[in-house]
């Protein structure tokens, strides 16, 4: 003390101040140490040594999102449970938050459409169908008689033919003998006629007496008479020669025509067979249409789950077709979180890329550098990136849960919010600083795997 006295005093002398009067409460004393500052020097360079150690501190590189909690697959998500009819609401079999299996009867409708309001329309629609199949029956017997009849047609019409020809033939072959007995007649005629000649001449010169003469002329007219008989047969012969061809040619146009009838008749069988065949085709379409629509006046639950919601209330109330009634959850979910990413970040990401992620109302520590040292997240891998840009200006990246970490808290809910930090690159910690002075973006490059498991869920 007495050192810093004469200090003081020395100081203000040299300056030529006036020397001040003791203080009794001595500050100046009380506030000046050298030592103080000494060590005071020391802790600063001691932190400036620590703090530039602590820049070379290894730092992972990363980005983080924010998104929600959502499922892999589109059938463990939400899904709201439609009619598919029009209907009245007669009963509902659940409640809200019951938990209902694959197949469970959620609610019974009524019918409100006037077409079907007939109770036996089923089982008449199926009358109708049975009748149609009877005239099915029906027609294709009538198209076999017609076959049959068109068969015995056929079958018949060489026989009629060939007798036709034959008849033909033996009018041909009467028609040539009935030309030769002309001829022969006719050559008969000329020689009893030379010979009449001759016994006039002999009869006029008396050589042969008058009953040659005349038994002669008889000849002659017996020769005569034959002549103009066998001509008369031939003629008759002709006639029955141009009817057998008449009769053969008006054979086979009648058995044409038999046939053509019968095979326009089949024909015609056919196509009202078709047009039934159609008709029934039609009324099974209608009848199944009715028996499966019959099926939707009991809406059943499509998977195992809860009913969150029952969106049509109160019994009589009319649904749509289409319009929802009731709201289900899965029991079973494959749960993934849906982040957002920037589009300028979205380079940064591939398919197996390593992220940790912690949820809403979950205790979580988390130092985005140093993931090991974080407590209450838990590993996820990029499972699936959207190639098309959300409406939120983002891309939507879905992680799921990684195999090789802990296990995702089974009391998670849909929807719950979530965050993730996308892990890159080791790097000195002074480059990062660097980085983000400067603002620039995370190295586009991949570098080594990182061992990412940390103790999430403590």
């Amino acid at each position: 003390m007495k050192i810093a006295a004469r200090w003081k005093y020395s100081f203000y002398r040299q300056r030529g101040w006036s020397t001040p009067r003791p203080s009794p409460l001595l500050a100046f004393e009380k506030v000046y140490n050298p030592h103080t500052a000494r060590r005071v020097s020391l802790w600063l360079r001691l932190i400036m040594v620590i703090i530039v150690c602590f820049l070379f501190v290894p730092w992972t590189q990363n980005f983080q999102t924010e998104g929600q909690l959502t499922t892999l697959t589109p059938n463990d998500r939400p899904q709201e449970v439609p009619s598919t009819i029009a209907g009245s609401v007669v009963r509902w079999y659940v409640r809200e938050g019951q938990f209902v299996r694959e197949g469970d009867t959620l609610l019974q409708l009524s019918e409100v459409r006037t077409e079907f309001f007939d109770t036996l329309l089923i089982k008449r629609t199926a009358r109708q169908v049975q009748a149609k199949e009877a005239a099915v029956d029906a027609y294709i017997n009538k198209i076999k008689a017609y076959d049959a009849q068109i068969m015995a047609l056929e079958s018949n019409l060489p026989l009629k033919l060939n007798q036709a020809r034959n008849k033909l033939r033996q009018v041909a072959l009467k028609l040539r003998s009935d030309s030769m007995a002309v001829v022969a007649a006719d050559t008969n005629l000329n020689i009893a006629r030379l010979q009449l000649e001759r016994a006039r001449i002999l009869y006029r010169d008396g050589i042969k007496p008058r009953q040659e003469l005349e038994d002669k002329l008889n000849k002659y007219q017996e020769a005569e008479a034959r002549l103009i008989r066998v001509r008369n047969e031939l003629l008759i012969s002709q006639n029955e020669y141009i009817n057998a061809q008449i009769e053969l040619n008006t054979i086979l146009n009648e058995f044409n025509e038999k046939i053509s009838k019968a095979e326009s008749e089949r024909e015609a069988a056919k196509s009202l067979l078709y047009a039934t065949e159609a008709e029934i085709a039609k009324l099974q379409t209608q009848l199944s249409s009715y028996i499966i629509r019959s099926g939707f006046y009991f809406i059943t639950a499509p998977q195992s789950g809860y009913v969150v919601k029952t969106l049509k209330a109160g019994i009589g109330e009319i649904v749509k077709e289409g319009e929802p009634v009731a709201t289900i959850v899965p029991a079973r979910q494959q749960q993934a979180v849906e982040l957002y990413v920037r589009p300028m970040d979205l380079p940064l990401v591939r398919l197996g890329h390593k992220v940790r992620v912690w949820f809403d109302g979950w205790p979580a520590l988390v130092f985005s550098g140093w993931p090991n040292a974080s407590y209450g997240t838990y590993g996820g891998i990029v499972a699936a990136i959207d190639y098309n840009i959300s409406p939120n200006g983002k891309y939507r990246v879905l992680v799921k849960p990684d195999p090789t970490d802990h296990e995702w808290p089974k009391l998670l809910r849909m929807g719950t919010g979530a965050r993730g930090i996308f892990l890159l690159n080791n790097v000195p910690l002074w480059y990062e600083l660097w980085r983000q002075f400067n603002g620039f973006p995370p190295d586009f490059y991949y570098g080594e795997p990182q061992n990412d498991s940390s103790p999430g869920g403590k």
